[in-house]
């Protein structure tokens, strides 16, 4: 299948997510671009993407040199792996937000790179959703880790991301997305402003329709929309 067929069926399927649970608001639908090519990506970007995410700081660098320039001047890069602080410069040159800040070094890292270029660079936290995961802030610390980010003054906090443990069944990833769900909205609560929290970052091409289904506003999606790694 094509990929601009896969894009087609999981736009057809958030709708029809959407009108059965009743929800109004856009999903974002992300694709990761981990490990797939320059024309992979653009195929995407025509079948209707704005959204890309990548993993690594070097590959990004080769895939964005290597896009057309049309196309790069019109998609919204995001990077969404673990990012090393002396990554942080070519980081904050390259991509549009930096979905995946766990610590309070990373992110005085990106405000300073952000700072010396003049601009207001978008984060979101990462949060930690369980000990297996290595990353990410634990929920319990992150009303001050927050208030740590928000005195970083080239920072634009605009959302939380979380990636629950791995299951085969989707359906048991459910209470972990309906718990940063209702976290995500007592932190927005906290925080009204409406330049910050706007999107819930979760879900993924094994569990996205259940992520949706409890909230999420942003997916990530790689093999359903590039088919598997060759």
């Amino acid at each position: 299948m094509a990929i601009s067929d896969r894009i087609a069926e999981i736009f057809e399927t958030i709708e029809n997510i959407k009108k059965n649970c009743g929800l109004k608001d856009e999903i974002f639908v992300m694709a990761a671009a981990k490990q797939r090519s320059i024309s992979e990506i653009e195929e995407a970007f025509e079948g209707g993407l704005k959204y890309f995410g990548e993993n690594r700081v070097q590959e990004a660098e080769e895939h964005s040199a290597g896009l057309k320039t049309e196309i790069r001047e019109n998609i919204r890069y995001h990077f969404i792996g673990r990012l090393q602080s002396n990554k942080a410069k070519r980081a904050v040159k390259l991509f549009d937000s930096i979905d995946s800040v766990d610590s309070l070094k990373l992110a005085k890292e990106i405000d300073k790179f952000s700072s010396e270029a003049n601009q207001v660079k978008d984060i979101m936290i990462e949060i930690n959703m369980g000990e297996e995961q290595k990353g990410g802030v634990k929920i319990e610390e992150l009303d001050p880790f927050l208030e740590m980010v928000f005195d970083l003054k080239n920072l634009r906090l605009t959302g939380l991301m979380a990636v629950p443990p791995f299951f085969e069944d989707p359906e048991k990833s459910r209470p972990f997305f309906r718990k940063m769900y209702k976290l995500f909205w007592q932190v927005k609560a906290k925080h009204p402003n409406p330049q910050f929290f706007k999107f819930l970052s979760m879900g993924m091409s094994n569990d996205y329709k259940v992520a949706i289904e409890e909230g999420s506003n942003m997916v990530r999606i790689g093999t359903l929309i590039f088919g598997a790694r060759r």
